[in-house]
């Protein structure tokens, strides 16, 4: 029994080991989809269609660098394997820029600031944040093969994942006003989040193991897989190029969702601080609900689950925009949305690394790295064109930072990108998994890698 309780809390270390990476990701990610935009706007007087044009524009160097960092893991040999080194290389600078982003010299001209803003929002997003989250993104297919304990990775990861996106949205805004609320309180807000950081990385480092090799490799030998061959092997994996899809449609979701709260507290419901309540409950009940899905994942497969979840979101949104807007609808759709997002955070990732087997299975070739880093461009881009289309939206529709009242076109704007937006991408993502059949295929796959591995020995 004890040596049983052993084993136990060793896994759920493990588990949580692997969660404190996304969260790590997420204090700088989060701050970047839900604050920076209106860092920009309200305190650094930046152009907002300006820097979400700097922001798309940025995803073309987004995806070669991603490319070549998902070569580097696939590629890297050391005492701790493929992925992990990396976390530990990568964790301080990753801080650093995150301080950096929200550190707009304010003595700057117009032109003069949006050069900074594409220098440190490249050196963030395309170069460290790209060096820590691609190897990180890596990480769940490369310590197991079992399926099940994917999903439960998966819910740990998501679950840590929407702590940092909750710690972000609650501790922001009083931590800048504790510093002065003004432009160089962002500053000293991110180099107290920036240590976190850190902490979480070290934790994710330390308390983690790779174990999976590839079925064509002997004990203990790496594979090494040509480029051109892993691109190749990329686009003849479908599931691959679904996920990649589901996902780049969700980041835009994220993106223009995720920046557009604290305008909608701001703006529509008259109080910026309640973007903490909004966002607060939405990612509570996210904590609680990935908790409760592992048995729904085990019964009804991945994307079953995560189908369930695209209907619960939207049908939230629907209730938001037709329910008046009082602070009991927010509440309830908080709730709902909360619950549906759960079913996405505690499936998405599983089913990326489940593209990984499907596609050594059908190519004989085994690209962690490269499937990894290729997913991170797809979700970049869609991050990127969300990021794009907050700004582009709120310019169309007249939002101006400094205006104390804002213009009814500027208020329907915000409300688009709050609502509508993505009410299309959950429609667009549930149609995409109509055609993903891989929870019914993988049992046989996993089985017929395993013959191989045997056979190659």
């Amino acid at each position: 029994m004890e040596q049983k309780n052993k084993l136990t809390f060793a896994k759920l270390a493990e588990r949580f080991s692997y969660g404190c990476g996304d969260f790590g990701c997420n204090i700088i990610y989060t701050a970047m989809s839900a604050f920076l935009m209106f860092y920009y706007s309200d305190y650094a007087g930046v152009n907002t269609l300006a820097v979400g044009t700097i922001m798309l524009v940025s995803r073309v160097f987004d995806g070669v660098s991603d490319i070549i960092m998902g070569i580097i893991v696939d590629r890297t040999k050391s005492r701790f394997g493929k992925a992990r080194p990396w976390l530990l290389r990568m964790c301080i600078p990753f801080a650093i820029s995150g301080i950096l982003l929200f550190s707009v010299p304010a003595g700057m001209s117009e032109t003069a600031k949006l050069v900074y803003v594409f220098v440190t929002y490249n050196l963030t997003s395309t170069v460290i944040y790209t060096a820590i989250n691609v190897p990180y993104s890596s990480l769940n297919a490369l310590m197991t093969q079992d399926p099940y304990e994917r999903s439960v990775l998966s819910i740990f990861r998501n679950v840590l994942a929407t702590c940092g996106t909750l710690l972000i949205n609650l501790v922001t805004l009083p931590l800048v006003r504790a510093f002065g609320d003004n432009a160089s309180a962002w500053t000293k807000a991110f180099v107290v989040l920036g240590f976190l950081a850190v902490a979480a990385f070290l934790i994710n480092f330390a308390g983690t193991k790779e174990r999976v090799k590839p079925a064509s490799a002997g004990e203990g030998e790496a594979q090494n897989v040509p480029v051109k061959e892993g691109i190749l092997a990329l686009f003849q994996n479908k599931y691959w190029i679904m996920m990649t899809g589901v996902l780049a449609l969700f980041f835009l979701y994220y993106a223009i969702n995720g920046g557009t709260t604290v305008y909608y507290a701001k703006e529509v419901l008259g109080d910026a601080d309640l973007v903490g309540t909004i966002n607060g409950i939405y990612n509570a009940i996210q904590i609680i609900g990935m908790f409760l899905i592992a048995k729904l994942v085990k019964k009804y497969g991945k994307r079953n689950v995560f189908s369930i979840g695209l209907i619960l979101a939207a049908v939230g949104m629907l209730i938001l925009e037709f329910g008046g807007g009082s602070m009991p609808v927010i509440v309830v759709t908080s709730l709902i949305r909360g619950i549906g997002n759960a079913c996405g955070g505690a499936t998405m990732w599983a089913m990326v690394s489940d593209t990984i087997d499907y596609g050594e299975w059908k190519t004989g070739y085994r690209t962690e790295g490269l499937v990894n880093s290729a997913c991170s461009f797809g979700y970049k881009i869609g991050n990127g064109v969300g990021s794009a289309l907050l700004g582009l939206i709120l310019e169309i529709g007249g939002y101006v930072g400094t205006a104390s009242v804002q213009t009814a076109s500027a208020v329907a704007a915000i409300r688009v990108c709050f609502v509508w937006i993505p009410i299309g991408v959950f429609a667009a993502c549930f149609l995409i998994l109509r055609f993903y059949h891989l929870d019914d295929e993988f049992e046989g796959i996993i089985a017929d890698l395993q013959k191989r591995a045997g056979g190659s020995k």
